[in-house]
């Protein structure tokens, strides 16, 4: 934030000047303490402002990310740069034009997430269509759960989920400040996003049709992202491209 030399001048100035005492100077000091006490507040409201944003720079210094309008399917969807569990920064704009993207809000304590990991179905789902690279998928838990809150990992702990739940994402992407969160308004885990080659959202939403949190209801359930990426393989659009999500809310400071 720039400050005007002149305003700071003024300050300075008040700050040492003796006010002379003759008669024939009153009108002129008077003029001159209103400049001076208008200074001096409008340095206090600058030098806030200054502290706050300095705060709101200093919360984010790992994970980046550009603004986007209002999400919907076919929108561009907003690129950001991210920490994995394993080091690697990982940028959503180098991939496109030679990736799909999955998005899955991620938190390992919500009883909706344990529904897809207890029964292996969020695994399988991983498995097939990231190690099979004709579908040219990368796939990316996100934990946006705060520091404190349920389902805050760290890069150890993000180590330890994956061989216990045997889960093979491209990476969990370390996001307690709630940027790529906030980025694309992720407000349950699970929360799905598909995005194609081309930098669009694909699909948003549930991963399926059944909101219940009990496993034995992902039997017979229709599963959105997976006909998304198959879609995504044969060229076509996906024909249901959103849906409302469901499960536990993300746990933002």
């Amino acid at each position: 934030m720039k400050i005007s030399k002149k305003l700071l001048n003024l300050f300075s100035h008040c700050r040492t000047q003796t006010i002379s005492t003759s008669p024939t100077d009153t009108c002129r000091w008077s003029r001159k303490v209103t400049l001076c006490a208008l200074s001096i507040a409008l340095s206090g409201v600058l030098t806030a402002q200054i502290a706050q944003a300095a705060k709101v720079e200093k919360k984010d210094s790992t994970n980046t990310a550009t603004p986007a309008p209002m999400l919907k399917p076919g929108s561009m969807a907003p690129t950001f740069s991210a920490v994995g569990h394993d080091g690697k920064t990982y940028s959503l704009a180098d991939l496109r034009g030679k990736k799909n993207v999955v998005l899955e809000w991620f938190n390992n304590e919500c009883p909706y997430v344990k529904k897809h990991y207890d029964s292996g179905n969020m695994q399988a789902l991983q498995k097939k269509y990231v190690q099979d690279s004709s579908y040219d998928v990368v796939w990316f838990s996100v934990a946006s759960s705060a520091k404190g809150k349920q389902g805050h990992l760290t890069p150890e702990t993000a180590k330890s989920v994956l061989a216990e739940r045997k889960a093979t994402p491209t990476a969990i992407l370390m996001d307690e400040s709630g940027t790529i969160g906030g980025l694309y308004k992720a407000v349950t885990t699970p929360h799905m996003f598909v995005i194609n080659k081309k930098g669009e959202i694909a699909y948003m939403g549930a991963l399926d049709d059944n909101s219940s949190s009990k496993k034995e209801s992902i039997v017979g359930a229709k599963n959105f992202v997976a006909e998304a990426l198959e879609s995504l393989k044969k060229g076509e659009a996906p024909q249901v491209a959103s849906h409302t999500p469901y499960g536990c809310s993300v746990k933002y400071n």
